[in-house]
């Protein structure tokens, strides 16, 4: 049993992954309130991430949830992109309304990234621009919140930044009418990076990736809050996806 199915299945970190998913984690840094999740009876089909390197691991066992499911899914997280405001979001604009088009999702999930830098008009205006984009081609927008980083000096003059995102993009998903909504994931994380839980790895080393255990018990915890969402989608159980080859993926061999 791997470290992933053996944090969803023993007595121990399965008590430690439903209070991370209790939405009241011991310290969380960002006390703003979530925006109210709008819950649908359309049924969804397929499901688009948008994100970065943290997404592209965190698309991995997702990708094995979703295969034991009807819904079909599919990652365009970047390494050193995904982002939609910030350093280099105008390349990426000019690809990304063709790729949400292509892929013809109910949902895209997006998590704020790592690069999410700018002005808070800077950010409103990139987060507008995203919900309008998902609503064009007639799907809904899940803001996903990033997980705690611990900065290098890549990422310290931003921090302030990064540390904003989260609230704009709920004042953002709070006037979209219904199109958008914002999921905290501090659910799972906390306020602040932790590497271990249960004494096995669970974020990377660099402080701002996580490993195999840590993005299953995000996985578990996204798939529950899309089935608190769309209440016909029904999460496959963890048995069927965590002990997958994604965990050996050269993505986290630093974990």
């Amino acid at each position: 049993m791997n470290n992933a199915l053996r944090t969803l299945t023993a007595v121990g970190p399965l008590v430690l992954l439903t209070a991370a998913c209790s939405g009241t984690p011991a310290d969380t840094s960002d006390p703003a309130e979530p925006t109210a999740p709008t819950t649908s009876t359309a049924p969804i089909s397929s499901v688009l991430l948008v994100g970065d390197s943290i997404a592209v691991g965190q698309s991995l066992p997702l990708a094995a949830a979703f295969e034991q499911s009807t819904v079909a899914f599919e990652s365009i997280a970047a390494e050193g992109g995904g982002n939609v405001v910030g350093p280099f979001s105008e390349e990426q604009w000019e690809t990304l309304p063709d790729q949400i088009e292509s892929a013809s999702p109910d949902v895209v999930l997006y998590q704020i990234t790592t690069y999410d830098w700018g002005t808070r008009a800077e950010q409103e205006e990139g987060y507008e621009r995203l919900v309008d984009t998902v609503a064009d081609v007639g799907a809904e927008l899940v803001v996903l919140t990033a997980p705690p980083i611990v900065p290098d000096d890549f990422y310290e003059p931003h921090m302030d930044d990064l540390e904003r995102a989260p609230e704009v993009a709920r004042d953002v998903a709070q006037e979209s009418g219904d199109r958008a909504t914002v999921l905290d994931a501090s659910d799972v994380w906390g306020g602040e990076y932790a590497q271990e839980r249960e004494g096995m790895a669970d974020r990377h080393p660099d402080g701002i990736h996580t490993c195999p255990q840590g993005a299953a018990r995000f996985t578990r915890w996204l798939l529950d809050e899309l089935a608190e969402l769309h209440p016909g989608f029904t999460p496959p159980a963890p048995e069927t996806w965590a002990e997958g080859d994604w965990a050996a993926d050269e993505h986290f061999s630093a974990c």
